[in-house]
């Protein structure tokens, strides 16, 4: 099944595609497209040491990620206004400037959730088929 919604300015990003799968009692998904454009910025960059929280434009250039109604681990890339390109794992406060239209495709033979990895020490997709 697929999921289609806009964002307006001043959402949050990951908020509101967690409130929408909790809303929709998506189980497993993915997102598939996402477009759009930002005025505050707040990822984790690689090795998750540093992070990138800035009041700044951007396009959003590419998401990707896995989403369920209890989490969701999502990627974003994005561009500014010379074209210069960043990317990392998207964090709370990452803020809708005019628009932000994304589309998830629902599994329906899957459940995803996060569970503690002792060897990654954070709490990765655990994949479960009904």
């Amino acid at each position: 099944m697929n999921h289609a919604f806009r964002l307006i300015r001043g959402n949050d990003i990951k908020k509101e595609i967690i409130s929408y799968c909790k809303k929709k009692n998506i189980e497993a998904g993915v997102i598939i497209s996402a477009v759009g454009c930002i005025k505050h910025l707040h990822i984790r960059l690689a090795e998750a040491k540093n992070y990138i929280d800035k009041e700044e434009c951007y396009e959003i250039v590419s998401v990707t990620g896995t989403v369920s109604k209890d989490d969701v681990h999502i990627h974003l890339s994005i561009s500014d206004n010379t074209g210069k390109t960043i990317g990392g794992h998207l964090k709370d406060g990452t803020l809708v400037d005019t628009t932000c239209e994304i589309v998830i495709y629902e599994l329906k033979d899957y459940i995803f959730f996060r569970d503690l990895d002792e060897i990654t020490g954070y709490n990765e997709l655990v994949i479960k088929t009904k």
